[in-house]
């Protein structure tokens, strides 16, 4: 090598090592072109009215506001289900869950199924999951049969999906976070699912709860002295949660993150409140959803699509650039992400299978509901309409058997009277007129006047059950011999 040579290739070397610099020091600034860091975050039961940017006047939430402030805040997103298994399978794989199979609330995920972060992993993403139970490779407390079975078939597979996979309280979101990021130290683009147990129940943020007296009751609830006492109890662990979610933002800001990461705030389902969690009613299923994506995102934007679940990976594979995987059923709202607002979507489904492993003694441990809406009508299907209703994760709380007390002694306030939460039994069908009557108090199924319109929602939710092979009987019956 002559002495020209040797000159050309020390500049080289020189040249390399210094461009290096900003990405060592920063662990972050050098992103392949299109390739966004993704941090997905997921609060546990939580419906969409309770946030302070959703407009709730009770509680103080700006660390989780800051990503509507400086992001989009959408008003109509809804999971696929009102239970955290099956929602968060659809969230996982873009996927509805009648076609990922997933109604068994302990069930894993089949190993055939492939998931988002698995298609970035293959496209150079770090990819990592942390915080409160995934509930992805069976939940809960598990008998022994149970968990022989999994082990002998393999059927527990995420740690082979992610890099990185650890569990634990939300005490322990910000250490493992901060573990995942070091162990990454920029090397590569990354997807991180932190899952959060805030609102869930047991409610013990004591030190964040707000006066219950002081506190607006929604419509959609009987006010009495015990209620507010458990509403404040829920708003509470949604002041802890945004507390929480501040320290994790700081973390991402002191590392430069801020800036080139896509950050998705959502709830797994609806929080287990009065016609909440498990119920296919609007606190039942109705999340909120902001999106924070600095340069891509214009802020303080607000959007009225309608939003599933099944939405959300194909939308994020999207953002990456990436193609989403053939058997998605899900759309992606990339462009009202960065561009115009543009509806994804006429329908939303959602359906509602077993919740915990326990045997079937009421309509909490199972029930086998269906709902389809659009922007204006919804419908539910209930063909296990002789069980009445159960609450689910709340049954033994003495806010709920005041509650049935007083309506026994018909004290409560008259709208609230024969509802389907205080019957024997629910209505086959409940046909709501979502603009009229946005609380779905009001059932017009049966009344001619909705005749048309109750027919369409049932043909659309006939048709899609047949597409996704649904077990339970059609809600539109063979015309009479």
């Amino acid at each position: 090598m002559n002495k020209n040579e040797s000159a050309a290739l020390a500049a080289k070397i020189f040249t390399g090592i210094f461009c290096a610099i900003p990405c060592l020091v920063t662990g972050a600034n050098s992103l392949p072109e299109g390739k966004p860091n993704i941090l997905l975050i997921l609060s546990d039961d939580h419906s969409a009215p309770f946030l302070e940017c959703y407009g709730n006047q009770d509680i103080k939430t700006p660390n989780i506001d800051r990503l509507a402030r400086e992001g989009i805040m959408f008003k109509r997103a809804y999971t696929a289900a009102p239970q955290s298994v099956p929602s968060r399978a659809c969230i996982l794989t873009g996927r509805n869950v009648l076609d990922v199979q997933m109604l068994r609330f302990s069930a894993p995920l089949d190993k055939n199924i492939i998931t988002f972060p698995e298609l970035l992993g293959k496209e150079g993403y770090y990819t990592g999951i942390c915080g409160r139970s995934y509930h992805l490779d069976g939940s809960g407390s598990l008998p022994t049969e149970t968990a022989e079975t999994f082990k002998e078939f393999g059927m527990r597979t995420f740690a082979g999906r992610v890099d990185y996979l650890k569990t634990g309280n939300d005490n322990a979101v910000l250490s493992q976070v901060t573990e995942f990021l070091n162990q990454n130290n920029g090397n590569k683009p990354f997807f991180l699912w932190a899952n959060y147990s805030d609102p869930h129940r047991i409610y013990n943020a004591k030190d964040y709860e707000p006066d219950p007296q002081s506190i607006h009751v929604p419509d959609l609830m009987p006010d009495t002295k015990l209620l507010r006492e458990d509403l404040a109890g829920y708003l509470g662990e949604i002041q802890r949660l945004d507390h929480n979610i501040g320290i994790l933002l700081n973390e991402l800001e002191k590392r430069n993150l801020l800036d080139n990461t896509l950050i998705l705030f959502m709830g797994d389902n609806g929080g287990a409140l009065l016609r909440g969690k498990g119920t296919l009613y609007d606190l039942g299923i109705h999340v909120p959803l902001l999106v924070r994506w600095p340069g891509k995102i214009k802020p303080g934007k607000m959007s009225d699509i309608l939003i599933s679940g099944e939405d959300i990976a194909p939308t994020l594979l999207d953002a990456a650039g990436l193609k989403p995987d053939e058997k998605m059923t899900g759309k992606s709202f990339l462009q009202t992400l960065t561009g115009e607002e543009k509806d994804i979507r006429e329908y939303v489904f959602a359906v509602r299978g077993a919740h915990g492993s326990s045997l079937p003694l009421n309509s909490a441990a199972f029930d086998l509901s269906r709902v389809v809406f659009n922007k204006n009508y919804k419908l539910i299907y209930n063909p296990l309409f002789q069980l009445p209703y159960y609450p689910v994760d709340f049954s033994g709380n003495e806010f709920w058997k005041e509650l049935i007390r007083l309506n026994n002694d018909k004290k409560l306030a008259k709208k609230f009277d024969g509802t389907v939460i205080f019957t024997p039994q629910r209505p086959m069908f409940e046909l709501f007129d979502l603009e009229k009557d946005p609380g779905e108090f009001v059932n017009l199924s049966g009344k001619e006047e909705y005749r048309e319109t109750e027919h369409r929602m049932k043909a659309e939710l006939h048709r899609w059950m047949i597409i996704y092979r649904d077990v339970v009987p059609l809600p539109i019956p063979p015309p009479p011999k």
